[in-house]
Parts: structure tokens; C-alpha cells; sequence
């Protein structure tokens, strides 16, 4: 047969213009499966499906029961495609039938565990075993639904007694035991088994889906030593689901491989076809929200809250949940997130590492200490927990915390790629440059499928281009090419910002700030997130700043002057409070400061934005981090980068600039929004909210008259938008939208005159509105 590892790419592209750099990385050492030589193609694909009813119609003829058969193809069914309540009905049936088959029995397990009924599957499982003493065919099963709820130790038994009994999913049972053995420090053994999964796919039997998925999720676990087999992993996977379309288990492991390796765009397919095939199933549900939260795109909570729709014991579901919580600065609520999962699986270090960060983070250290060492208890070698803390640590702009919990992660497993990788990201954040790239090199040496690490490196390769210049309190990278006009600018501008932004805050941040312009935004995007397409214009890590240069851009489409005093405020923000000020309070006051420096610099209030504010679509202040964090729908990141801004600028305006201040020191001393809010403002988040809807809607009471929330647009055919614009404006006077189009399109039509009176009543309903197309300067 074919190598493994010769079927298809398995990760996303590298750096588009870079991939070429750094690709002979790929071949620092032998591959694993090069030893391996006799692998010839063992088969054609037959599917699972088919197997199956041939299988069926055997056991039919020779007990006489086609309609037991028939009974289980029907149940089975209706669990593949997410009928749980029908499959359920359909197994208990069989399953309590004198002569009930193993398979059954199995079928009830499953489909009771899909929905999280773990105590009935656990009672099923057991009710069959003490009635067939002797059959090993529900061991591996039963020890599933052990493993789900924690119990690790009664479940490895059960996975061995598989395995002895020879029982027909023996080789499931011999992956999961194995997967135990790993996650409880017994690595030298777990890899010894994952290894007999690569012989045992060289041996040339008919292997079932299930079989060819256990192979892939062994040779992802070898990968993590031996990186050459991530690929090995997806030939299998593949061929998994080649032989049972509708096997799901496969499709599910390959997303997670995808978007582990930074494939969002496979990951996202991949979970899709699952999701087409069954759109309740609660892994590939949970699958589909990681996408959205990788991809920075709205729906990633409410989807992971479908899949606890379906299973409210899915424990991975709570982690995720409680992630979200952690990011959005939510503490209550993800500790008790995680402590819902952990009430499932007592042994979850996922739920573990989220529940010591939100103590970590909170500043509750004799907490965090214990939930550590528990996390810890059943391998002290793993670094998984230190690599959770460090990625919740950067997600929650805590990059020196980060680089501490990555350096703890290499100490405790030198063979940990991710601890490496993250470890060289936050040096790079916090401004260790060659020491971030020794880092990375080490990293990228243990896996070369990490692609934020490889794109990285291939960055810093580029930095031998960039010149460096100094003023009295900035370092300024900058592409040769650029580097002596754009300095010529910048450090003038630099050094009044922090003057200015000293006297508002009473607070100097440590120097040389340092700051990266990059020619090209992609270059920029894998500086903030690894890979290209990030929509920013600029990042703050602290002293460290990044971002585009004017040539990254557009002729007129950034204000680079704008953007870099608005990064700036957050090394100031980020500086005063020790890093623990909220995302929408800094977020803000960057955006109220970059106002305050010149005259038509930062956000102003859209229609869109007043529409939303009229719709109920944005949200009341005490819930703001939502809006940065989990946003329901694409617009909302924008609308409340803005609406910060006028929080602060209405807590400015009734306490003055010591109101902020003050709001900062409450936060860098630990206190929380709502401890900040009383202390500071008097009040609790209830009445703030109150408070700031009464401001808002005195601040825009004119253009909020102005604004229709189903607003004319000027899409549809051309005689509509001559027309029908027109007819809007006549019709309402008062509708900004209306007025705004009628001038625009007698603008089109080559009659200026006619349109200045629609265009000035614009301009009285909406005074702010300084948009695309706006009445200033369509009348200049």
C-alpha cells in the first residue's frame, strides 16, 4: 500500500510569501513510519455500512430473527442521525428482549451517552455483564462511560478485560486504555501501545471504521514525539471514514487534528459534513464552536451551548464554556463552568487548568496552589495544565504571566512542542526577542507543523530588513525601506502621545517602548496571531506595540497617526493596572484618547450603530466585555469598540479624569467591575446602565429621531435607486437615510443644485454622522 503519510496536505498554507524558507525543516529527522517499509495497500475500502448488513443478514438467517436485525439497522440509524429519543426507545426494546444481542446492549450505551444519561448507560452496561459473566463484548463500552465520568481507574479495568477477552472491538478498548496510560504519566507504556496500532494496520486485515480510527488517533498521539506521523493520523482518519460515511467519530478527530494545527479552513468542512450528517451530535457541535472561536467569528458560544442542549453532561462543553467566560473577564461565571465539568470528570485537566486561571488571575494564589497540584496529582510530568494557563493567560493580555507558565511547562516535559512555541510567542510579546527565537527554533524542531511557529520564525527572518531608531522614549522597527521618513514623523508624534497620555493617567510606563511597523499587513497579522487575515490595524502586548504602516494599507484607508495613539493608551491602561483592566474599559479609553488628540480621529456613531442601539442590539455596559469577546453578530465588535468610548466619555464628563483614574487603581488592587463601579461611581452595574442608556439617548437624541431601523438601502435595480430614494425623502423629511440617498442620487444624475437641500436637512438630522458618503463631503 501507499506510506501512511503520502495521501493528502494536512495543514494550511504557511505565510504566503514564505512557505518556501523554512519548509526543509520538515526533514530534521528520519520519519517514524520510514522504518515501517511493508506497507502495501491491504485493501479496497468497503464500507461499514455494507459489512453491516451482510453481517445482519447472516446472524438473520441463521437465528431466524430478521426482524431483530431489522430492529437494530433502524435504531442505529435514527443514533447516527441524531434521533436519540427514537434509538433509545428502539434499543431499550431490543435490549430487553430474553435473548437481547451484545449489540443491543452496546447500541443503548451509546445512544443513552450521547445524550448524557451516564448513570442509565452505566446500569445498562453492567445489568448485561452480570446476566453474561463470560462475554467480553461490553467491557470496552462500559469503560467509556467510566472514563467520561472520571472514573479512570475502573475504567482502564474494564478496557483490559476487552482486550483479554479478545472482545470484537478489542482494539478500541486497546486505544483507550492507552489514551489512560498517557494522560496519567505512564508515557513509555501508552506509546509502546500506541506503536502496536501501526503493526496492526500493516497486517493486511479488513479493518472497520472504528478500527481505522483508532489507528489515527494513536499515530496523533506518536505525532506528538515523531511529528512525521501527524500525517500518518490523517491517512487514516480518511480512511475511516471511506469505509462508513456515516461513522462520525473519524470526521470529529480529524477536525480536532485540523484545527490543532491551525487548519481552520479544513476544520471547518470537516466539521460541516459532520454536522450534515448529524446535526445534533454534541462533539462536532462543540467541533463547529472552536472554528468560530479560532476564527474570531460570532456564534462560537451559543453553538457550544447546543451541544450541552443535547448532552448537559458533555464535560468538554462546560471547558469550553467556561474558556469564553475566562476571556470575556467573566470569573464568577467560568469557575463555575469549569466547575460544572469537573463534576462530570473529576480528572478533567482542561477544567482544572480553567478553574486555576480564573483563581490565578483574580490574584486568589492559595486557591489557584490547590487546584494545581490536584491538576498535577495523576502526572506531574505533563504539561498540559501549564500550556492551558499560559494560552488563558495571553488570551487575557497577561504576557509575562504567559511566558512564566510556558517556561514551567518546558521545565516539567522538555519534549513539549506547544510549551515551547508558546514560551517563545509571549517572550516575543513582551520584547525578548533572541531569546523568542531560540524558543521557537526549539519548537518548531520538535513539531514543524505548528504553523504559527513556522510562519513566526519566518517573520523574524525578515527583521535583518528592518532599522531600528531611537528617541528619548521609543525604539521604532521599521522596514529599511520606510524606516527614515516614516521616522521622521513618528518620533514627533510618539513623544507628544506619551507626554500627553503621562498627564492623563499620572503614570510613565517603562521605556524604550517599543514599536513594529510592517510594510505588509500580513506580516502584521502573523506578528498578533500567527497566520494572515486579522482585520486590526494595530496590537498592544504592554511596551510592545505592532502595526500596519501606511504602505500596508490603502491611499486614504488608515490613519496610521490615529492608530498608533490608540496603541499607545493601552500600553498606559495595560501599565497602570498591572494588565487587569477590563477589555471594554481599555478598549475605550483608546478610543476616547484617540478623539481627544486631533480633531476627526477615531470612531464617531454610524447609522448602523444607532440602529442597533434602537433595535436592542447593544449591550447594557455591565455586559460589554461580551461585545469584544463573544459577539452575536459580525457588527457588534465595532459598535462596541465605540460605545466604550462613551462610557468613558460620560464617566469622564461627571467625574472628570480622576474618576478613570481611580477606576484604574480599583482594578490593578484586584477589585472587580462591580466592587470598581460602587467604590468609584457610587453606584451598582444596575443603575450604571441605567445611567449611561439616559446619556445615550440625550447624546443622540436628534440623529436617533433621524435614524429607521429598516433603513432604505441602495441596493436593487438602477431605476429603483433613482427612484425610490426620491419618494422616501419626500415622503419623510425626517428620515436621515432617505434624505442622505435623495441627495446622493441627484448628486449621480448631474444635479447639484436639486441636492443640496436634501443633503443640508441630512446634515441637521445627523450632525456626527462623518461616514462613507457623509453630507460634508458630498456638499464640498
Amino acid at each position: 500500500m501507499m506510506p501512511l503519510s503520502s495521501l493528502r496536505g494536512l495543514f494550511p498554507e504557511y505565510h504566503p510569501s514564505r512557505s518556501a524558507n523554512r519548509a526543509p525543516r520538515t526533514e530534521h529527522r528520519a520519519p517514524r513510519s520510514a522504518n515501517r517499509a511493508p506497507r502495501t495497500e491491504h485493501r479496497a475500502p468497503v464500507s461499514f455500512a455494507l459489512r453491516t448488513s451482510v453481517a445482519l443478514f447472516l446472524v438473520a438467517c441463521a437465528c431466524n430473527r430478521p426482524a431483530r436485525a431489522q430492529g437494530i439497522v433502524e435504531a442505529e440509524s435514527n443514533l447516527r442521525a441524531g434521533r436519540y429519543d427514537a434509538a433509545i426507545a428502539e434499543f431499550k426494546s431490543l435490549a430487553a428482549k430474553p435473548d437481547a444481542t451484545p449489540a443491543a446492549h452496546r447500541g443503548l450505551i451509546r445512544a443513552l451517552a450521547q445524550v448524557g444519561r451516564y448513570d442509565e448507560a452505566e446500569a445498562s452496561g453492567r445489568q448485561f455483564i452480570a446476566s453474561h459473566p463470560q462475554s467480553p463484548e461490553i467491557w470496552n463500552s462500559l469503560g467509556e462511560i467510566l472514563t467520561v465520568r472520571g472514573k479512570t481507574t475502573e475504567a482502564a479495568a474494564a478496557f483490559t478485560r476487552a482486550i483479554d477477552g479478545h472482545a470484537p472491538d478489542s482494539a478500541t478498548a486497546r486505544l483507550n486504555l492507552a489514551v489512560l496510560k498517557y494522560g496519567r504519566g505512564e508515557r513509555e507504556a501508552a506509546l509502546r501501545d500506541f506503536d502496536w496500532f501501526i503493526d496492526f494496520y500493516n497486517r493486511g486485515a479488513r479493518l472497520t471504521s472504528a478500527e481505522l480510527t483508532a489507528i489515527g488517533t494513536a499515530c496523533r498521539y506518536l505525532g506528538l514525539s515523531d511529528p512525521a506521523l501527524f500525517k500518518d493520523a490523517l491517512k487514516a482518519f480518511d480512511q475511516a471514514i471511506a469505509a462508513d460515511s456515516t461513522y462520525l467519530q473519524p470526521r470529529v478527530r480529524l477536525g480536532n487534528l485540523f484545527l490543532e494545527k491551525y487548519n481552520s479552513a479544513d476544520a471547518r468542512t470537516t466539521f460541516a459534513e459532520a454536522l450534515a450528517i448529524n446535526p445534533r451530535d454534541p462533539q462536532a457541535l462543540l467541533g463547529s464552536a472552536r472554528v468560530r472561536r479560532f476564527d474570531g467569528q460570532p456564534g462560537a458560544d451559543s453553538v457550544a451551548r447546543q451541544s450541552l442542549a443535547v448532552n448537559a453532561n458533555f464535560a468538554e462543553g462546560h471547558v469550553f464554556v467556561a474558556t469564553m467566560r475566562l476571556e470575556a473577564e467573566n470569573f464568577v461565571e467560568a469557575a463555575r463552568s469549569a466547575e460544572q465539568a469537573l463534576q462530570i470528570d473529576s480528572g478533567s485537566v482542561a477544567a482544572l487548568a480553567v478553574l486555576a486561571a480564573t483563581h490565578h488571575l483574580r490574584g486568589d494564589d492559595a486557591a489557584f496552589a490547590t487546584v494545581r497540584r490536584r491538576a498535577l496529582a495523576s502526572d506531574p510530568r505533563s504539561a498540559e495544565i501549564y500550556v492551558m494557563l499560559a494560552e488563558l493567560s495571553a488570551r487575557n493580555r497577561f504576557y509575562r504571566k504567559a511566558v512564566d507558565f510556558a517556561r514551567q511547562g518546558v521545565s516539567v516535559d522538555s519534549a513539549s512542542a506547544r510549551s515551547y512555541a508558546l514560551l517563545g510567542i509571549n517572550e516575543l510579546r513582551t520584547g525578548a526577542i533572541p531569546a523568542a527565537r531560540n524558543h521557537l527554533e526549539r519548537a518548531f524542531a520538535r513539531d514543524p507543523y505548528d504553523v504559527w511557529t513556522k510562519n513566526t520564525l519566518d517573520l523574524l527572518d525578515t527583521f535583518k530588513d528592518y532599522r531600528e531608531t531611537r528617541t528619548e522614549r521609543f525604539l521604532f522597527v521599521v522596514d529599511g525601506k520606510e524606516s527614515e521618513i516614516l521616522s521622521l514623523y513618528l518620533g514627533e508624534l510618539a513623544e507628544e502621545a506619551y507626554s500627553k497620555l503621562v498627564e492623563r493617567y499620572d503614570y510613565r510606563p517603562e521605556t524604550p517602548v517599543r514599536l513594529e511597523m510592517y510594510r505588509s499587513h500580513a506580516d502584521f497579522s502573523v506578528r498578533t496571531v500567527g497566520l494572515a487575515g486579522l482585520g486590526a490595524l494595530g496590537v498592544a502586548f504592554g511596551n510592545v506595540l505592532a502595526m500596519d504602516s501606511p504602505s500596508a494599507r490603502e491611499t486614504g484607508q488608515f490613519n496610521w497617526g490615529s492608530t498608533f495613539w490608540h496603541e499607545l493608551a493601552h500600553t498606559f491602561t495595560l501599565g497602570v493596572t498591572d494588565h487587569r483592566v477590563p477589555r471594554w474599559l481599555s478598549e475605550g479609553l483608546s478610543v476616547l484618547e484617540e478623539r481627544r488628540a486631533r480633531p476627526g480621529w477615531g470612531a464617531g456613531p454610524s447609522v448602523g450603530f444607532l440602529a442597533a442601539y434602537k433595535a436592542g442590539r447593544l449591550l447594557p455596559v455591565s455586559r460589554l466585555n461580551e461585545g469584544f469577546m463573544t459577539p452575536a453578530y459580525p457588527e457588534q465588535v465595532i459598535f462596541s469598540y465605540y460605545q466604550a468610548s462613551l462610557v468613558c466619555e460620560m464617566i469622564e464628563r461627571d467625574g472628570g479624569i480622576g474618576a478613570i483614574r481611580s477606576m484604574l487603581k480599583g482594578y490593578r488592587d484586584g477589585l472587580t467591575t462591580a466592587q470598581v463601579v460602587k467604590r468609584v461611581l457610587g453606584s451598582d452595574q444596575a443603575a450604571l446602565d441605567k445611567k449611561f442608556d439616559s446619556y445615550f439617548r440625550e447624546r443622540f437624541s436628534k440623529p436617533l429621531a433621524a435614524i429607521r431601523v429598516a433603513a432604505a438601502t441602495d441596493s436593487g435595480d438602477a431605476r429603483a435607486a433613482r427612484r425610490v430614494p426620491m419618494l422616501d425623502a419626500m415622503r419623510d423629511p425626517g428620515d436621515f437615510v432617505a434624505q442622505l440617498s435623495a441627495g446622493r442620487t441627484l448628486l449621480d444624475e448631474g444635479k447639484p443644485d436639486e441636492a443640496i437641500s436634501y443633503l443640508e436637512r441630512a446634515k441637521a438630522l445627523f450632525p456626527e454622522y462623518a461616514g462613507p458618503n457623509n453630507p460634508y463631503a458630498l456638499l464640498a
